[in-house]
Parts: structure tokens; C-alpha cells; sequence
């Protein structure tokens, strides 16, 4: 039995014993990192670059990429590191770093999600009173409401955690840091705060859920409505994006924490988060700029000018 207090360090769940299998890992994972880091900085390079995507949906785009970025530079990698060093240990210090910025990113996200849910039900269902709605200003401001729940869920949710005495061991079966696992090793009955915060935090987010639902109910009432085809085609383009990010994002982090105790296992266990903590931030790019042709324009152009002043570099140190 140890305590808390006593801790210096915490054992992640590593993803295989052998040397090969976590070279694979290490390589997998590096991938996926790798295109994360390309797609979501290509986005936020074309909207600030681009003064024709300055406007509210590609502001909060800019937004969600940016927390996109950090939350999967939160988790991976820390993770490459171990499979490359062969270590599962973390710091006590490190865990709780990882467990604030994983709540704060991801919880600012889902608010930011929300917002966008607003943005679109408003530019759908509100045209004539978008610009007065979603000034400057007030895209400003919901932006920064965002990142600030995020902040504080996170600040509550990480000093709630570690104040609770640990009497379990330093075994955490995840591969990073995250605040049921932690829970796991709580002392008999001292993690019902922690759990009421959670309950909380979980009625504001069904809430949240609630209005993004109710908004595409509206929003896809009124899209059928639109009498041209053409018409239906660009709105769908606009909405269906974001719909697939939020469906994405909310099925497997509910999946993840409200599934049956039945259906849990290991591998079962390490997928799903693998599904809600890594996927969404390498996808979200491409969900975006699949079907926004206005975006697509903005990448070519980057990647143009990248491309060119790459060679103009090589050109140079060659003369």
C-alpha cells in the first residue's frame, strides 16, 4: 500500500513486451503525430494567411485546430518516447500536468464545438442577423469562453484528483495519464468528490450535447426547406464537416467512459481511447477540407508557396 504522498512516479500501460512490437508502435504513432501536425498546421497557416477565410467559421476552424494540436502533443508523444526508450514511467509531477492539459484541451474543444454548432445554426437559420450576431467582437469572445471552461473544468478536476489519497499502487492502465485510471487507485470511498465533480461536469456537457442537437434539428429543417438544389448542397457542405467532427468526438469519448463493464477489456479499452484521443485530432483536417472548396484553394496555395520557397532556398545554397 502506498500513499500519495509517498509517490514519485506512476507505470503506464505499455503496448508490448517485445522490441519489435514497440518500434511498430513507435512508428505507427509517429505517423499519425506527424500528419496531425501537417494537416492541422496547414489549416491554421491558409486561415491566417488567407484574408478571404477571415470570417467567424474559419475562426473558430483556427481554434479547433490549435486545440487539436495540443491535445494530440499532450498524449503521443510521451507515448513515442516510452516505446522508443523502452520506459512506462511518468513523473508524479508529469501525470499531473498530462491529466490538466488532456481535461483542459479536450474540454475546451467540446466547448468550441458547441459554439460552432451555434455559428452554423445561426448562419443557416438566422442569415439576416448573422453579421450583427457574430461580429468580431463576439466570435472573439466565445472563442475565449471556450478555452476558459476548458481552463477551469481542468484546474477543479486535476487538484480534485490528486488530493485524493492513493493507496493503490502507481499502476495506471492507460497509456497516458487520464482521471478514472488515477481514480482506480484511490483509498475505499475517497474519490466520491472527484466522482460528484465528474457527474457535474457530465450534466454540463449533456447539456452542451443537448443544444448541438437541437440546433441541426433546426438547421437541417431549414436547409430542406431551400427551395434550389444548389442551395441545399452548399449549406450541407457547410454543416455536415462540423456534424461529423462532433459525432466523431462525442460517440467514442461516450463509448469510452459510459460503456457497459462487460464489454470492457484491455485491447478493447486501449482502442476506443486510441478512437477519442488520437484519431479525431489527425482527421479533423481532412473532414474539413473534403468537401470546402474555399479551404481546399487557401492548402493549394500554401503548399504552393511552401513548395516554391523551398526551392528558391535550395536554389540559393546551390549558387
Amino acid at each position: 500500500m502506498s500513499n500519495s504522498s509517498s509517490l514519485n512516479e506512476f507505470l503506464l500501460l505499455a503496448f508490448a513486451d517485445t522490441r519489435e512490437l514497440q518500434l511498430l508502435h513507435f512508428s505507427l504513432f509517429l505517423g499519425i503525430y506527424l500528419a496531425a501536425l501537417l494537416g492541422n498546421g496547414l489549416i491554421i497557416t491558409a486561415v491566417a494567411c488567407d484574408h478571404r477565410l477571415h470570417t467567424p467559421m474559419y475562426f473558430f476552424l483556427l481554434n479547433l485546430s490549435i486545440l487539436d494540436l495540443a491535445s494530440i502533443s499532450t498524449i503521443v508523444p510521451k507515448s513515442i518516447a516510452s516505446s522508443l526508450w523502452d520506459t512506462r514511467a511518468i513523473s508524479y509531477s508529469g501525470c499531473a500536468a498530462q491529466i490538466f492539459l488532456v481535461v483542459f484541451f479536450f474540454g475546451g474543444e467540446y466547448s468550441l464545438l458547441t459554439v460552432m454548432a451555434y455559428d452554423r445554426f445561426v448562419a443557416i437559420c438566422r442569415p439576416l442577423h448573422y453579421g450583427t450576431l457574430m461580429n468580431g467582437r463576439a466570435c472573439v469572445k466565445m472563442a475565449a469562453a471556450a478555452w476558459a471552461s476548458g481552463f477551469l473544468n481542468a484546474a477543479l478536476h486535476t487538484a480534485n484528483t490528486f488530493s485524493i489519497p492513493l493507496c493503490q499502487g502507481n499502476t495506471v492502465d492507460q497509456f497516458f495519464c487520464e482521471i478514472p485510471q488515477i481514480l482506480k487507485l484511490s483509498c475505499s470511498d475517497s474519490y466520491l468528490r472527484e466522482a460528484g465533480l465528474i457527474v457535474f461536469s457530465s450534466c454540463l456537457a449533456l447539456g452542451c450535447f443537448v443544444f448541438i442537437v437541437l440546433s441541426y434539428v433546426q438547421i437541417f429543417t431549414a436547409v430542406l426547406r431551400i427551395p434550389s438544389e444548389q442551395g441545399q448542397h452548399k449549406a450541407f457542405s457547410m454543416c455536415l464537416p462540423h456534424l461529423a467532427v462532433v459525432s466523431l468526438f462525442i460517440s467514442t469519448g461516450l463509448f469510452a467512459y459510459l460503456k457497459s463493464p462487460s464489454l470492457s477489456s484491455p485491447v478493447l479499452d486501449l482502442v476506443v481511447t486510441l478512437l477519442y484521443s488520437v484519431v479525431p485530432p489527425a482527421v479533423n483536417p481532412l473532414i474539413y477540407s473534403m468537401r470546402n472548396k474555399e479551404l481546399q484553394d487557401a492548402l493549394r496555395k500554401v503548399i504552393s508557396w511552401t513548395f516554391f520557397s523551398s526551392g528558391s532556398i535550395a536554389i540559393s545554397l546551390h549558387k
